[in-house]
């Protein structure tokens, strides 16, 4: 990743007190400078089922091992940015080919999508990608369950190197989810948080997009058990809800981490 095109992304975003306010234009040299080191983007039209098509294709290209891989390899690199795409892949691996059909319920988007978990428009309009890859690189990604950054992470994801796992990798995880087991039945998803804060290498908002990340791919899931105790107000999507009584699904941890060793 080109540090001058990375540092322009990010500042563009943001200062020494948080996100920049005010309206973007994305012009000039710097601006060119890091949309030739693919980091920076034009505004993009496009509609529901184009999108669907472009992810159904990504699909043939990114395996499971890949992202699974490459989520592992974040771990003691920090590099954030590779986290996501096991969540992206996960979300829409059972998509099919389909055109947008309206939900008529309360919740909006296409029936077929909020099935899946997934946040869609049926037309995107101007949609700006700096924003989604700044988010990417700076915490691993917000707006993990959105069709459109589904797309784009895995776009993204499919430019990348392969990479490799190493001991220390595995051994993160193995860390990460015996603190899992480590939890009361009723500890929060903020409580987990806390708990890997000494785990690897992060900060307290790139460790609740890791939960998300691993809710998102049904590790961390939420299972049918009566909730213990008052519910707490929380920015959670896919960890909304969890306590340490669901702890995490084995199976899916072997289907996803089984090639490394761990179950």
């Amino acid at each position: 990743m080109d540090k001058k095109a990375k540092r322009i992304l990010m500042q563009t975003f943001w200062g020494a007190g948080g996100w920049k306010p005010g309206n973007r234009v994305f012009a000039g040299d710097e601006f060119e400078y890091a949309r030739n080191c693919g980091l920076m983007f034009d505004p993009l039209t496009i509609t529901h089922d184009e999108l669907i098509g472009r992810i159904i294709e990504l699909h043939e290209s990114i395996t499971l091992d890949q992202v699974s891989a490459a989520f592992l390899h974040s771990l003691s690199t920090r590099q954030t940015h590779l986290r996501s795409a096991l969540s992206s892949w996960s979300l829409t691996r059972d998509l099919t080919e389909h055109t947008y059909r309206a939900n008529l319920s309360d919740t909006g988007g296409c029936q077929v999508c909020t099935e899946q978990e997934l946040i869609v428009s049926e037309q995107y309009s101007g949609e700006d990608l700096n924003v989604l890859n700044f988010e990417r690189i700076k915490w691993g990604g917000i707006r993990l369950n959105w069709l459109l950054y589904c797309w784009f992470d895995l776009d993204q994801f499919s430019r990348e190197a392969p990479v490799d796992v190493t001991d220390e990798d595995v051994a993160i995880l193995r860390r990460m989810l015996d603190e899992v087991r480590a939890c009361s039945p009723a500890d929060s998803a903020r409580k987990l948080e806390q708990r890997w804060k000494d785990v690897f290498p992060s900060s307290k908002n790139e460790r609740d997009v890791v939960m998300e990340v691993l809710g998102y791919a049904g590790l961390l899931e939420i299972s049918n058990l009566p909730r213990i105790g008052r519910r707490t107000d929380n920015d959670f999507m896919a960890m909304d809800g969890w306590q340490g009584q669901d702890g995490y699904n084995p199976h899916t941890a072997a289907r996803l981490f089984g090639k490394w060793g761990v179950a």
